[in-house]
């Protein structure tokens, strides 16, 4: 469908905010795409967007709705696994699993079958089938040395089915395996590889009550608990007399340290 270049560019502006903060603020994001759904709800890309900003929200009724409109209007399947993850999120891994074995998934390219997988695997242990959703997530994909764009979700969601399954020297190897193929840091496999490790984090920034204070803090409440001499000033070293007793000088130590969207178009639909 088109649209009046005017508006047109108004939906546009609306989606690119939808793209651009949906990772760091979905509420945010969320808000755009409703601008955006008000303006075109008959463009198949505003309630894909739509759809994408309710399910981060955890709109799931909702984001189903919009992924369902938008593959009625295209007639593609690219949403299947993401509207099976909405059966998921909706208390449905039953839907979520008949789904997973619809002929649709045959339809969909190599990373929409990983994806499904995935959502397969979620579904089984929705339902408390740990070893199910093991066997689930073994496939060629799991077992190959290539990154590609899934590797790193798929051996992090293997290990930590194995850990659930309370297989740990499994669990750990494939922990590891996903930090190697991770390299955008979409996981926080590293984090849970240190954990099982043993490994704890320690905040640089913050201080311990106890820790010794450093020398120049000694020096400062040294100085303060001096009375200045005759001329005003303060004797570090005690000697008040000694005239060529080299100055000190301390100085300051500075310890500074993806509302609502608002429409950006003026016409609507």
């Amino acid at each position: 469908m088109s649209l009046p270049k005017g508006l047109a560019e108004d939906v546009s502006r609306n989606l690119v905010m939808v793209a651009r903060l949906i990772d760091e603020d979905p509420e945010g994001a969320y808000g755009y795409s409703r601008v955006a759904l008000r303006l075109a709800s008959r463009v198949a890309a505003v309630r894909e967007a739509a759809g994408f900003a309710a399910y981060a929200n955890q709109k799931y009724s909702e984001a189903l709705a919009e992924f369902r409109a938008a593959r009625r209007m295209t007639g593609n399947v690219d949403l299947w696994p993401v509207m099976a993850d909405c059966e998921r999120g909706l208390g449905r891994p039953e839907k979520a699993l008949d789904m997973a074995g619809a002929p649709e998934v045959q339809k969909l390219d190599k990373a929409g079958q990983v994806e499904m997988r995935l959502v397969a695997a979620g579904a089984r242990r929705d339902m408390d089938q740990l070893e199910a959703a093991i066997v689930t997530l073994q496939s060629p994909e799991l077992a190959s040395n290539s990154v590609q764009p899934w590797t790193a979700r798929l051996r992090y969601a293997y290990a930590d089915a194995l850990l659930a399954a309370g297989r740990e020297g499994e669990a750990r190897e494939w922990f590891a395996k996903a930090v190697e193929s991770d390299k955008d840091g979409s996981t926080d496999a590293s984090d849970r590889l240190a954990e099982l490790d043993g490994v704890e984090f320690v905040d640089a920034l913050v201080e311990d009550d106890n820790d010794a204070e450093t020398p120049v803090a000694d020096a400062v409440e040294d100085a303060e608990a001096q009375e200045p001499d005759s001329d005003g000033d303060i004797d570090i070293d005690g000697d008040s007399d000694d005239d060529d007793a080299p100055e000190v000088v301390i100085s300051d130590v500075d310890d500074t340290p993806d509302a609502g969207a608002k429409a950006k178009g003026d016409q609507q639909d």
